[in-house]
């Protein structure tokens, strides 16, 4: 029996891979950009703090002490939030494409972010104290539903099309906000509707530093069961017969990557509410730039989704008076770069 060939490439990306020589460059690149966007979101806002101020605060120097706390308990809480929900968006947008073997594959498209908000939304009216381990685990829940009735609806209709998850995704979607708006007609109009609403249009602006930390241990073991299971998560890329031939135990593993990936996002979901597109651009725009489908391509997602993120909340605080919902401004950068991925595909199919 014939060895099988190890097609990295389930979905077309045009061209060679890049040359190894220029990943270091691209990734120092992205790097150095994040940065930049973390100081501009940082220094960014009704109360401005300048970069001296930043660098006087590490120094341990002398700094009014109303810009130090704004930017201990306001702007680095807000900006780390931003990196982390780009990272784990992006990074889960490009595990699910790999997984499904699907290039529509997104948090949001294929019903995930969807389910995640309707589980946030049920821990709200349903838990007396709902704190931020209540939220985050109802989206977790709601999220890891979510992603096994998109399967079972593929697996019903015996397709594994590219209009088939998305058409599954919109009919989660649709359940979900059905829901939703059944639970807002019922909820408390001055505390549980007002807490809906907000996760339903994505914000970092009631980020604080007990927030962030309470879900930075969800996130994280989720962010390192993906690095660990990185390989594995590659093979998959693969038919399963062949990831089956090269020892991948592909239900369990399919299971813990799927389950992980969702841990992400229903962490990130709970604090700041639907984030549209950012899940759908960061993957495309990393495999891109680096020519390939793999492990690199996922760690190059997240970091992509980062920076798109990070400059989507610095625009919704410059561009209006009153803070922007940062869907809009992530569905503004999104929609123009997946409107070119669909150009450039069909000129290839033509």
């Amino acid at each position: 029996m014939p060895k099988p060939q190890r097609r990295l490439h389930n979905f077309e990306v045009n061209g060679k891979s890049a040359k190894k020589s220029l990943v270091p460059a691209l990734f120092a690149a992205v790097t150095a950009a994040i940065l930049v966007a973390a100081v501009v979101s940082i220094c960014v806002g009704k109360y401005s703090i300048t970069v001296d101020d930043i660098r006087a605060i590490f120094a341990g120097k002398e700094v009014d002490d109303l810009t130090r706390r704004v930017f201990l308990t306001l702007r680095l809480p807000r900006t780390i939030m931003a990196i982390i929900a780009g990272v784990g968006l992006g990074a889960a947008g490009s595990i699910y494409q790999i997984i499904f073997k699907n290039p529509l594959a997104s948090p949001d498209i294929i019903g995930i972010a969807g389910g995640a908000n309707l589980g946030a939304a049920i821990a709200i009216v349903s838990v007396s104290t709902s704190g931020m381990f209540a939220i985050a685990s109802g989206a977790f829940w709601g999220g890891l539903a979510a992603v096994v009735c998109v399967m079972l609806l593929v697996k019903a209709t015996r397709s594994r099309s590219t209009s088939t998850y998305v058409l599954a995704g919109i009919v989660i979607n649709a359940i979900s906000k059905a829901i939703i708006m059944a639970l807002k007609y019922f909820a408390d109009p001055e505390n549980e509707l007002a807490a809906m609403e907000y996760w339903e249009m994505g914000t970092f602006g009631n980020t604080t530093l007990s927030k962030l930390l309470s879900i930075l241990p969800m996130f994280l073991i989720g962010l390192i069961g993906i690095l660990l299971l990185r390989r594995q998560i590659e093979l998959m890329s693969l038919s399963d017969n062949e990831c089956r031939a090269l020892g991948v135990r592909l239900k369990p593993v399919r299971a813990a990557v799927l389950a992980l990936s969702t841990l992400m996002v229903g962490s990130i979901i709970s604090v700041t509410g639907l984030i549209s597109f950012a899940g759908l651009i960061a993957p495309h725009t990393a495999r891109l730039m680096l020519r390939r489908n793999n492990s690199t391509t996922i760690i190059m997602s997240g970091m992509v989704g980062a920076f798109v993120v990070l400059i989507a909340d610095i625009l919704a605080r410059v561009l209006y008076s009153a803070e922007l919902p940062i869907s809009i401004l992530t569905t503004v950068i999104g929609v123009p770069i997946l409107v070119y991925f669909l150009c450039t595909r069909g000129k290839e199919t033509a």
